[in-house]
């Protein structure tokens, strides 16, 4: 029992006595440490609102205001263990060794946030448009430094980490994607005429209208048919949606013009035997 009271007035000696050499200290580093996150948090919205102001990208906007958080923060910590006399290369090289050695073991992981990094930085695509990578595509919804988040036209959200991202063949679509189309008119139907008749179906879509304008023209001459083709720009998010729309509208414009949709056809003479004797 009285081993048990002396340890106890042994730490409480001991803990009085370094309140007294480092009360100032220790109040020291911790209004250093508040003012270090307040600080952190307002050098942080004012550099996502300069980045909002300047129309830079949101997922690169995001980064850098949590980049200088990060360094506002980090700075804070630094001179808050320097008011106790604690250097910090010791904490340098612990944390590079650290760091050497999880670059082998966390290889995987690693190697996705230095593709989100090189996306961020890069701006290889926005959040916005409409991408094809890795076999899948949809309208990109968030990019962070792990990975890539797209929504198909179906609402489905596909998530694709950004080591599968790099390096591979991408297709940008933007906001608008490009459809072609074709349509078979008779060779005895007024091709000029039947140009007309699409456009002006196309003309009652509005969502083709912020694009770049339609392009109709023949397109090929088939066996039983002049093939007329029509290409413009649909919405990325509603580009099934809009292409079937459309082709039904071309359909009906064409048979409310009397303009006839042909079907191939292969016409059979049989020739009677002939008495050649």
């Amino acid at each position: 029992m009285d081993q048990q009271l002396e340890a106890l007035h042994t730490i409480v000696t001991r803990g009085t006595a370094f309140l007294v050499d480092y009360s100032f200290q220790v109040v020291g580093a911790i209004i250093i440490l508040i003012g270090g996150f307040l600080l952190g948090s307002w050098v942080s919205t004012a550099v996502s609102k300069l980045c909002e102001k300047r129309e830079i990208d949101v997922t690169l906007g995001h980064f850098l205001s949590s980049l200088a958080k990060i360094v506002v923060i980090g700075f804070a910590v630094i001179i808050a263990l320097s008011k106790f006399g604690i250097t910090i290369a010791p904490f340098i090289a612990a944390i590079g060794a650290a760091a050497f050695g999880a670059t082998y073991a966390l290889q995987g992981p690693l190697s996705n946030y230095g593709a989100g990094l090189a996306i961020i930085l890069g701006r290889t695509f926005l959040v916005g448009d409409t991408i094809t990578v890795a076999g899948v595509f949809g309208v990109v919804e968030t990019i962070t430094l792990a990975h890539t988040t797209l929504r198909t036209e179906d609402g489905v959200r596909i998530t694709v980490p950004n080591k599968h991202i790099v390096g591979e063949i991408l297709h940008n679509s933007g906001e608008h994607r490009i459809v072609e189309s074709s349509v078979g008119i008779s060779y005895s139907a007024d091709p000029a005429r039947a140009i007309a008749v699409i456009s002006q179906a196309l003309a009652g879509f509005p969502q083709l209208q912020n694009g770049p304008a339609p392009q109709i023209g023949i397109e090929d001459f088939q066996d039983s048919s002049v093939a007329i083709g029509y290409r413009y720009w649909a919405p990325t998010q509603r580009y099934i949606e809009t292409m079937h729309a459309v082709n039904l509208a071309v359909y009906q414009a064409l048979g409310q013009a009397g303009i006839t949709i042909p079907f191939p056809q292969r016409v059979v003479t049989i020739m009677k035997d002939q008495n050649l004797s």
